[in-house]
């Protein structure tokens, strides 16, 4: 399958970013706002079992992760979301860089995301990057068989063409803020 050459083929630690005010915001996120939001989520896969999300930004289809959109609640959390993203992706470099899906993931205690590749299009060609908000000792993602920790505040880019999972087996639920990222002047694959 092919995919950006840029993108990692296991994880790569970008550092830790301040997540100081998007915590406290996340945090206080009532139940009945995260069961709307999951609700109406765009991404309705069988591998994220009983994990709810709270979209920011999604693509329009799932070919081309050019095309993308800002949900009901981008605006509203834009100006706590921006500088953590552009934060986490300094180091990359890109001059114009795109954000095409920006999320919070939230897995239950004891909760499970199936091992599974992202195979849609749109997601074979931008960074896949993740910040745990809340997590614990004992949420294990495993990455081709290889299982690694993220600490809180800490971004990491993981490969989502490789077989990916999470298990949360602590005791709080794990809430990760997932985005995607791009470079706009990259000339696109003759796949799309």
């Amino acid at each position: 399958m092919y995919t950006n050459p840029r993108k990692t083929t296991t994880i790569r630690r970008l550092g830790r970013v301040d997540i100081t005010a998007l915590k406290a915001a996340i945090m206080a996120i009532s139940e009945d706002e995260w069961n709307h939001e999951n609700a109406n989520k765009p991404n309705r896969f069988e591998a994220l079992d009983a994990t709810r999300h709270f979209p920011y930004r999604f693509v329009r289809n799932f070919r081309d992760w050019r095309d993308h959109y800002g949900c009901p609640q981008w605006e509203k959390w834009k100006p706590l979301l921006e500088p953590v993203l552009a934060a986490a992706t300094a180091d990359y470099g890109y001059a114009r860089g795109e954000y095409p899906r920006v999320m919070l993931a939230r897995m239950p205690i004891g909760g499970v995301v199936q091992p599974h590749r992202d195979a849609n299009p749109a997601a074979r060609w931008p960074h896949k990057i993740h910040i745990p908000i809340q997590t614990n000792d004992k949420v294990f993602f495993y990455v081709d068989g290889v299982e690694y920790q993220m600490e809180e505040g800490e971004a990491v880019e993981l490969n989502n063409i490789g077989v990916h999972s999470v298990e949360n087996r602590g005791n709080c639920d794990r809430i990760h803020l997932i985005f995607e990222y791009f470079d706009p002047d990259q000339p696109p694959p003759d796949w799309v």
